[in-house]
């Protein structure tokens, strides 16, 4: 049979905006709904679908007798729940009933998949489908960041006073003048370095009256006071150079020559001459700026990109068009909860000085990706290429997303499959689980496959449990109508004994994940998830055939997305979002194969009872 429904996909240019007048609210939606009803009663006819009047207006032409005999049952277009073996009005809306009829040379094998839709060479060409196979290949993922220059911690400098003195001149008085290594900075007026001098000179006369006399057993004892009196200068701050000076000119200086201890730019100065200052009291900061660092914010989805040694490219306002490069050297391990970014710092070469602290940069990080989302820093050859698709393929539902793959061995038959995606890595999603290499997957005109499948009241992206329809609405024929939802399936099927058997691991691996989750330990509960996993894969589905074989793949898909998800969940939050949804799928799952709360049949429960 083949029924299918033309959508055009929304638009960024196309969205209706919400208005605090109902009534104009009320009739955009009632345009809406008619246009959507024009532009389904043109496909249909397309689709050589016609309607009730004509087929009734010819009924004794024989061609007309011939056609009649095609139909298959009489729907809405607005309601397409509505089947009605003969013509006449809709129930619900008033509409005249539609005919879906087959079409001559129509494939006549039955549905392997409850999402599945047959279109016919002209109905495929009119919505447009291009299909693109699944392949492993290493996709180049894009991190952008903003953040600011700042000097390098580990290439800043403070000079300060080492000995109690006053200031008498301060070489460098004003900020942010360059400075050279050893460059004098500060001239020190200091009585204690006086008699600091005094002490050398005087043991090192000793010494060398004591070699002169050939007293040599004293000559070790000086020679270690002139070493204490060295040692002393050197703790207040002087080099070796300085102490030799002294020596030198064998008279003792109450004044010092503070020098710089590192080339740089003098970023604050918190002293001025004609200060008295104490030991530790600071005069300068000195920065080295031939290389900086570069603090970035890194959203949280974006640090499973980002490793240390990895080389980003960024750009200043100040520049625009030059490109700079730098290193990643660390990543905050803190999480700033007020912004939901962790910060990231570059080390970055600045021979030139363009970069000065507090520029505002844009940086972008490229990585290639291998299997599981990870980046390559280091190419070794062993790494695996991931699963993509491109990003056109998947219409997505938050971390799941539905696609449609093209039936190899059925030309114009697309099948519906739930997927659980990795991250978005440029124009291409990786797939985590659902779909394999090779499968062919729409990527355009896959939202009018969905949007025909939702008519049909079948598992769609908007509606996964199927049955979903428009709303009840107006056509001039009076008040308008409660609709009349379908129920998700949960006509009970009778299947094999053996069957439902095999269902026991999946229902007890269930049960020791919410076990799991009330004691709260995340490796037990992924442990748990990766058991529901396994239990799934030994599930023997050739017991079943027909409408039971194609709910239990349902299922199967279902819950191995769950499984998948909860056996990657990184937090205790995720796990617990998705037991929900696994609990809603076990459910509908005792529901359709009439299983009790342990997964045992109603009549497996009364044969128990019996013994």
């Amino acid at each position: 049979m083949l029924v299918s429904v033309f959508f055009r996909e929304p638009s960024k240019e196309c969205r209706v905006m919400p208005s605090n007048n109902f009534a104009k609210d009320f009739v955009k939606a009632f345009l809406l709904s008619m246009i959507s009803a024009f532009m389904i009663t043109q496909f249909f006819l397309t689709l050589d679908i016609s309607f009730a009047q004509e087929s009734h207006s010819h009924s004794d032409h024989p061609k007309a007798s011939s056609a009649q005999k095609e139909v298959q049952f009489w729907t809405c277009s607005m309601h397409p729940q509505i089947r009605l073996p003969n013509s006449g009005q809709c129930p619900i809306c008033g509409m005249d009933l539609i005919p879906v009829k087959k079409e001559a040379g129509e494939d006549r094998a039955h549905p392997r998949s409850l999402r599945e839709l047959k279109l016919s060479p002209s109905a495929q060409k009119l919505a447009e489908i291009q299909a693109q196979p699944v392949e492993r290949k290493f996709v180049s993922a894009e991190v952008r960041m903003v953040g600011k220059i700042a000097y390098d911690e580990t290439r800043l400098a403070y000079i300060t006073a080492w000995i109690p003195g006053r200031i008498d001149r301060l070489y460098v008085d004003f900020t942010g003048a360059s400075v050279r290594k050893d460059q004098p900075m500060v001239w020190l007026y200091s009585p204690e370095l006086l008699s600091a001098q005094e002490e050398l000179l005087q043991a090192i006369r000793a010494a060398e009256g004591l070699e002169r006399g050939g007293l040599s057993v004293m000559e070790e004892t000086t020679r270690a006071t002139v070493s204490a009196a060295r040692e002393k200068l050197r703790l207040w701050g002087l080099t070796p150079e300085q102490i030799d000076g002294i020596v030198k000119l064998g008279k003792p200086s109450d004044r010092m020559t503070i020098l710089a201890p590192i080339s740089g730019v003098v970023l604050h100065k918190d002293a001025f001459e004609g200060l008295y200052v104490k030991t530790g009291t600071r005069i300068y900061t000195v920065a080295d700026l031939s290389r900086v660092w570069v603090r970035l914010d890194a959203y949280e989805s974006d640090l499973i990109w980002i490793q240390q040694g990895q080389e980003v490219a960024f750009q200043t306002e100040a520049y625009p068009g030059e490109i700079f490069t730098g290193t990643v050297a660390f990543i905050d391990p803190f999480f700033d909860p007020n912004t939901r970014t962790v910060k990231v710092r570059l080390n970055a070469a600045n021979a030139e000085g363009k970069l000065k602290p507090d520029m505002f940069v844009h940086a972008v990080l490229r990585t290639t990706l291998s299997e599981g989302g990870k980046a390559i820093l280091r190419t070794t050859g062993e790494e695996r290429p991931p699963l993509v698709i491109p990003a056109s393929a998947p219409l997505i539902t938050g971390k799941r997303a539905v696609v449609y793959v093209a039936v190899p061995d059925r030309p114009g038959t697309y099948e519906g499959r739930e997927i659980v995606l990795g991250p978005r890595a440029g124009e291409y999603y990786l797939v985590r689980t659902g779909l394999k290499q090779g499968d062919l997957v729409v990527t355009n005109g896959n939202f009018k496959i969905d949007s025909a499948i939702q008519i049909l009241a079948k598992p769609s992206m908007m509606s996964p449990e199927g049955g979903g329809a428009a709303p009840a609405h107006e056509h001039g024929h009076g008040e308008p109508t409660p609709l009349r939802q379908p129920s998700p399936q949960k006509s009970k099927m009778d299947v094999p004994e053996a069957f439902r058997h095999q269902l026991m691991p999946v229902f007890t691996s269930y049960q020791s994940i919410g076990e799991a989750l009330k004691l709260g330990g995340l490796p037990e509960i992924t442990k748990a998830f990766s058991s529901l996993e396994t239990a799934l894969t030994g599930v023997d589905m050739s017991l079943l055939s027909g409408h039971p074989h194609m709910m239990w793949m349902e299922f199967a898909m279902l819950l191995e997305n769950d499984a998948v998800e909860g056996r990657e969940a990184r937090k205790l939050s995720e796990a617990e979002q998705t037991f929900q949804t696994l609990t809603q799928h076990v459910d509908r799952l005792r529901q359709n194969f009439s299983l009790n709360q342990a997964g045992h049949s109603a009549k497996t429960q009364e044969r128990h009872h019996h013994e």
